[in-house]
């Protein structure tokens, strides 16, 4: 999966994504309302992949940002790599190409060119995206995956979307996926949580060894949100080697952080709605770290996690039987 001119990968159903993306995902209505002009901006500096969900609430935002650079000849639509994520309110079969048609809607897109379950575990369909129970608890659906990957390989033949992933499996979940009866197309990526501090070692050799790409988001580590954080972690982007590797090449730490995932093999995801910050991210590609600063980055790893999700979303029946098994433990 040689990387191409256009910095973009090919993947294993032969589709091609670009190996950065912009990030789309707004913690609040004050965020939500800078989405739109962010995603233009991104657009003008270069960035052709932008990763959205349904959960996020902006993909109205997002649509309206590419149909203007559309219309104003920024790009073409085949230009846009756009990334959407089933819900898992949507889980069960015949509510798949539900969840993806109202996507779209809100898009106003005829289709997706990546469609990834957003998380391994079922929530209980309905109006409210995150159903809780009078004790306050999510409540969970009992539904196969492997029947909402078949849903999505319905989707993918019906031309709704071209290719199809998931995010957030660990090994289990995606032997799961590749060792399904009649499995018809193999996950083309999985997304999950990876920066210096968790590098997602074992994750990434499992993937490469099946011809599955992975995606990091949260690569420079994560916003600063109460509610998903814990603020006793550190702030990845003042790690002191970092620091000194960013001033041997004369970039900023957050730039080196991109380009040790790049160099890795990865997908990488960056969210700013900062227009320098944005024009800054898009400059990952103007210099290479050497093997011995690779080697460095390496010996961050601590395996921690930025996003506590298991707080919200602890389904037992979703962690590994054994937690050095893989790295991905959400």
């Amino acid at each position: 999966m040689a990387q191409s001119k256009d910095h973009a990968i090919r993947m294993n159903d032969g589709n091609k994504i670009p190996v950065l993306g912009f990030g789309t995902y707004s913690p609040d209505d004050a965020e939500k309302s800078k989405c739109e002009e962010a995603t233009k901006i991104a657009i003008e500096v270069g960035f052709r992949h932008i990763d959205c969900a349904y959960l996020y609430n902006t993909e109205e935002q997002v649509g309206r940002a590419v149909r203007e650079k559309i219309a104003d000849g920024t790009v073409k639509r085949e230009d846009i790599f756009y990334t959407g994520k089933l819900w898992s309110t949507f889980y069960r079969p015949e509510l798949v190409q539900t969840c993806l048609e109202q996507s779209l809607k809100k898009l106003q897109f005829d289709y997706m060119d990546l469609f990834i379950i957003h998380n391994p575990y079922a929530l209980q369909p309905g109006p409210n995206p995150l159903p809780l129970g009078e004790n306050g608890k999510l409540i969970y659906d009992n539904v196969d995956l492997r029947q909402t990957w078949e849903a999505m390989e319905a989707c993918k033949d019906a031309g709704l979307v071209k290719s199809i992933g998931v995010s957030n499996f660990n090994r289990q979940q995606l032997e799961m996926i590749l060792s399904k009866p009649g499995l018809k197309y193999k996950p083309v990526l999985n997304q999950v949580e990876s920066h210096p501090y968790l590098n997602q070692s074992k994750m990434l050799a499992f993937c490469k060894s099946k011809d599955i790409l992975l995606e990091a988001y949260s690569a420079l580590g994560s916003q600063r949100n109460a509610a998903w954080l814990n603020k006793e972690t550190p702030v990845l982007l003042e790690d002191p080697l970092l620091a000194a590797i960013a001033k041997k090449y004369n970039r900023s730490p957050a730039l080196v952080a991109l380009r040790y995932q790049l160099q890795r093999g990865l997908v990488v995801l960056v969210k700013s709605f900062t227009k320098n910050q944005i024009e800054e991210n898009i400059q990952v590609f103007d210099f290479h770290l050497s093997q011995e600063d690779m080697k460095s980055i390496d010996g961050l790893h601590r395996n921690q996690r930025y996003l506590k999700v298991d707080a919200f979303f602890g389904h037992p029946q979703y962690l590994p039987l054994d937690e050095d098994l893989d790295d991905n433990k959400r």
